[in-house]
């Protein structure tokens, strides 16, 4: 049964600065999606019986706050007149900060927005790669952006890209966050994606400093109790594991419109979110139908939407037959593997090795030694030595 869990949308491709590990093929256009456009996709997504008791929408693939607060104004007026009755719509924003202002804080405190700011650690790090059009830091305004939530009190994480040089450099990532008041921190390692080839993962033993990294990090929010509240990867890495018996992991980038996103034209797509705008000589530009031309319904049945549906589970059962991670991975994420592989057809990922099995081994590792001292408190001996 299809379940639409994530709405992922383009308001436009839009984006002021020039990060150089963006892989955003058309972030120099100015097209904004038009109110109709709108319109028809929650028309057709709420029409569907594809969504429970609600949904997640986040405004994203561009810099959202380049257009204007009215923009969204209207558009989420739109969505209201539309939203069936007892249907909860939680919305996002994940923006580079620049552009926050004390009109954008009323609007997030009014609609009870869920912010996410990218930032990639102190200055040094931050303005190593993300930069103006004309090559300068951006780190000075990012940080601006921050201050005004701050002062709003609005809640907001922040997405770190990892590069080699602040993977080195725990301490002085984990003071710099607890200095600045940023208690929510997720970590994205440089990755390939689409036409950018990832620094990092050139480096065979990256998977060893990631796991020294947040070996460190995390050692340190809880030396300092109170310090850092959330660390992304530690949480959901305890959450794979520590579950009910006999629940399986559920994997929603290899469910065909768990995660469902559409383009500012009315194309959509679904699986990996980062699969939007990009090519493929198999599969196109991945779009399995237009809004503006048809009926979201009927993309179930689109042939492309079929064969990479049919790649993506030969993966993922390749994955069950070959990995011991599974469980706690359940088939890993279809973009890594045809930017790092060459085909959804395959199995492991250096974005697999790295983010997803060396996070399994330390929080394993941590659950072990726990285990270990309750053994010890209690007089069992442990056999294992």
């Amino acid at each position: 049964m299809v379940r639409i869990e994530l709405l992922v949308i383009q308001p436009t491709p839009f984006c002021n600065i020039d990060c150089a590990y963006c892989y955003l093929p058309h972030r120099s256009s100015r097209t904004v999606v038009a109110e109709r456009t709108l319109s028809n996709l929650f028309t057709q997504v709420f029409a569907s019986g594809w969504v429970d008791s609600g949904v997640s929408v986040v405004w994203h693939a561009g810099e959202p706050l380049v257009l204007p607060v009215e923009f969204y104004r209207r558009a989420f007026e739109i969505i209201e007149q539309l939203r069936p009755a007892g249907l909860a719509i939680q919305h996002a924003f994940q923006t580079n900060g620049m552009l926050i202002s004390g009109a954008w804080c009323e609007f997030f405190q009014e609609q009870q927005i869920n912010v996410g700011v990218s930032v990639d650690g102190p200055k040094q790090f931050h303005d190593r790669n993300r930069l103006t059009r004309n090559g300068r830091g951006t780190f000075d305004r990012t940080m601006a952006g921050i201050k005004l939530l701050q002062k709003f009190g609005i809640p907001f994480h922040v997405i770190s890209v990892l590069s080699p040089e602040s993977m080195a450099a725990p301490r002085e990532m984990f003071d710099f966050y607890v200095s600045e008041g940023i208690r929510e921190v997720c970590f994205n390692v440089e990755e390939s994606e689409g036409n950018h080839i990832s620094r990092c993962f050139s480096n065979a033993s990256i998977d060893r400093a990631f796991y020294r990294f947040l070996h460190e990090f995390w050692r340190l929010s809880c030396l300092y109790s109170g310090s850092i509240s959330f660390i992304r990867e530690v949480e959901h890495a305890i959450g794979q594991i520590v579950r009910p018996r006999g629940t399986p992991f559920y994997n929603q980038l290899v469910e065909p419109f768990a995660v469902t996103c559409m383009d500012c034209e009315g194309n959509i797509s679904t699986f990996s979110p980062e699969l939007l705008g990009l090519k493929h000589p198999d599969y196109g530009d991945f779009s399995v139908g237009n809004v503006n031309r048809g009926n979201l319904v009927e993309f179930i049945s689109d042939p492309n939407l079929e064969r990479m549906a049919k790649d993506i589970r030969a993966g993922v059962s390749m994955c069950r037959d070959t990995c011991e991670y599974f469980t706690v991975c359940g088939g890993g994420e279809p973009v890594n593997k045809l930017a790092e592989n060459g085909t959804f057809v395959s199995t492991t990922t250096q974005y697999c090795r790295v983010t997803k099995m060396r996070t399994i081994d330390l929080v394993l590792a941590a659950i072990e030694r726990v285990d270990e001292r309750h053994l010890g408190t209690t007089g069992i001996t442990d056999r294992r030595g």
